[in-house]
């Protein structure tokens, strides 16, 4: 790590002997502190907030990047209250998105036009650009989910093209995707117009670290309104401080060569996307789990037909190697055709 990470420097460079007369209640300073005449202010960030925030959106192709301290979540709440402010009353978005994108319209009297996904060996199907098409027909701004969570992309292009020239914003939930600006081909912020990169999902941030942002300056300004809106007064100083260093994290060629090898040599689902390995248990994926945690070994999920194995750039290729030796003394089962486990449409009364 050679890049400059400004909110790390910052805590190291604390005054020392520092007595705490301010929040948080546990008075040991540190790297858990709030808003101080050193530290700059979320809120209105002027020092090392705004530096950290300004090389983020450099490396991720942004007008600007918002830090999140809350998670993808309010990422989703700040981009469709943008969308509000646009002008949107309706957003297209597939059945199977997260159910923060019904809750976020709900919230923001936006009305859903549902895209139909298909299932098909046990996993959603991304909309077809023809699926685009016909919602956009409709619907003001379209919301995709880019990759989803088993490593699947939509049509990015041709979503690109047809919201351009419907004069409709794209939004991308790219919640599992923050890895991802190494490829531009694949990467959500080359083709939206606002994104979320959920940082702590696949590269070495802490838990609730994410990013949310615009493309262009005309929609800056409303996307800080909604970011204002969703997200905390009070942010987590080792959470920002972990998500600039994530997001200046170095790209692991290597890991992702292992990856899509083992993808191969071991009958995986073969996506896009080299963080998530698919691999087929079927009806035996109960067992598998329990023999594999047993081990020691912890799948992501466990959905009834896949266990998926979430990598990052911080995976040793020593762990695959375990991963790989224990999988062939498991037996496997066939895959079910329909939804898995735990995957409810978002159109559902049970959310």
């Amino acid at each position: 790590m050679t890049a400059k990470l400004h909110i790390r420097e910052m805590l190291d460079a604390q005054p020392r002997g520092h007595i705490s007369f301010h929040t948080p209640g546990h008075k040991r300073a540190g790297d858990d502190i709030t808003e101080l005449s050193y530290s700059d202010c979320l809120l209105s960030p002027s020092g090392v907030l705004r530096e950290a925030e300004g090389d983020i959106a450099e490396i991720l192709g942004a007008d600007r990047s918002f830090l999140l301290t809350d998670g993808s979540t309010s990422g989703v709440f700040a981009m469709l209250y943008a969308a509000r402010l646009c002008g949107a009353k309706t957003i297209a978005a597939p059945v199977f998105s997260h159910p923060c994108v019904l809750r976020a319209c709900k919230a923001l009297s936006l009305e859903l036009v549902p895209i139909p996904q298909k299932v098909r060996y046990g996993i959603p199907q991304q909309p077809s650009e023809g699926d685009l098409e016909g919602a956009l027909r409709v619907a003001d701004a379209l919301l995709l989910t880019s990759p989803d969570y088993y490593g699947f992309f939509p049509p990015l292009a041709g979503a690109k093209e047809l919201c351009r020239r419907e004069g409709k914003l794209l939004l991308i939930d790219g919640a599992h995707g923050g890895h991802l600006h190494f490829e531009p081909a694949l990467y959500a912020g080359s083709y939206a117009d606002l994104w979320v990169d959920g940082v702590h999902k696949s590269l070495p941030a802490m838990t609730q670290g994410a990013v949310v942002s615009s493309k262009r300056e005309e929609l800056t300004s409303v996307l800080r309104e909604g970011v204002l809106c969703f997200r905390t007064t009070s942010p987590s100083y080792p959470i920002m401080a972990s998500i600039e260093y994530a997001v200046k994290y170095p790209r692991n060629a290597a890991i992702e060569r292992a990856s899509e090898a083992f993808k191969r040599r071991h009958g995986c689902l073969l996506n896009g996307d080299w963080t998530k390995i698919l691999v087929p248990f079927g009806g035996e994926c109960d067992v598998a789990q329990r023999a594999l945690e047993g081990a020691g070994v912890y799948p992501e999920f466990n959905d009834g037909n896949y266990l998926m194995f979430y990598l990052s750039p911080c995976t040793a290729e020593g762990e695959l190697e375990t991963l790989a030796r224990l999988l062939t003394a498991l037996a496997r089962g066939e895959v079910g055709e329909g939804a898995p486990a735990g995957a409810i449409p978002m159109y559902s009364e049970d959310l």
